[in-house]
Formats: C-alpha cells, structure tokens, sequence
C-alpha cells in the first residue's frame, strides 16, 4: 500500500464580539485560509453556539454588554467538552488590569485586536498554530 496524503482536518474558529463590522473584518481576513469560522455577537450568543459545535480554538473579545468575555470564559470552561479548548481575549485596549484578570483565570492569551485584517489573520493563524502543536504535544 502506497503512502497517501493525511487528511487535514478543517480546523474551526468562533470569534466573538459585540462590534459587528470586526467580525466581519476577521472573517474576510481568514476567509482565504482553511478554516471555519463561526461567529457570535454576545456571549450568550457564543454560549447556544457552543452548545452546538465544538471549535479548535475561541477568540473573544473581552468587553461587551450583559455578558463580558471575562464570565464567558468561567462559562465556557465549566462545560466539560470545552475546558480544553484554546481561549484567547482579544482587545482594542491594552489594559493592564484585564491582562491580569485574563491569565489569572487561565486564558491562553490575550492579544490587543489591531484592526489590520491581515495583521488579525496572522495573529489568529499563529495562534492555531501554537495551540495545536501545544496540543500533539499532550499525551
């Protein structure tokens, strides 16, 4: 038997934010590459989606109305199919508070979210990259 392609898998990115034209911004941006990407423009939003699908990778913004990305966070990680999942808080401002506030809850990263689409596409592709060879790596 010969040797034959893997097949790589479509890797999934939900983004979330209350700024509408961001997501549309990210999606464009990343719409060239192989991935899937779902959106959500609240936190509960992102919370009914997951509920659905399990991404390889989330990415949020932190400040939103109702539900910031701070408590969706603490949401998401109680879920048990998702506590593993990479989640990054992306942010137009970078505070310092929140960065504290972001690696002391256990986020993956925080990133400042330039608003460069192909600036946003090299960071979220970094990012997957990262996070998956982080993940082979785990027995």
């Amino acid at each position: 038997m010969g040797r034959g392609k893997k097949v790589q898998k479509t890797r999934t990115v939900l983004l979330i934010d209350d700024e509408v034209p961001w997501l549309e911004a990210m999606s464009l941006a990343m719409q060239k590459e192989s991935y899937k990407i779902i959106t959500a423009e609240s936190g509960e939003a992102a919370i009914k989606t997951l509920q659905q699908k399990k991404p390889d990778i989330i990415l949020s913004d932190v400040r939103m109305p109702v539900m910031n990305g701070f408590d969706l966070f603490e949401q998401v990680r109680r879920i048990p199919k998702l506590k593993d999942v990479p989640f990054i808080f992306m942010s137009s401002l970078d505070d310092y508070d929140a960065r504290k506030t972001a690696k002391e809850l256990g986020a993956d990263d925080y990133v400042e979210k330039p608003y460069d689409t192909e600036d946003v596409k090299h960071i979220v592709l970094d990012l997957l990259t990262r996070f998956k060879n982080k993940q082979a790596s785990i027995p």
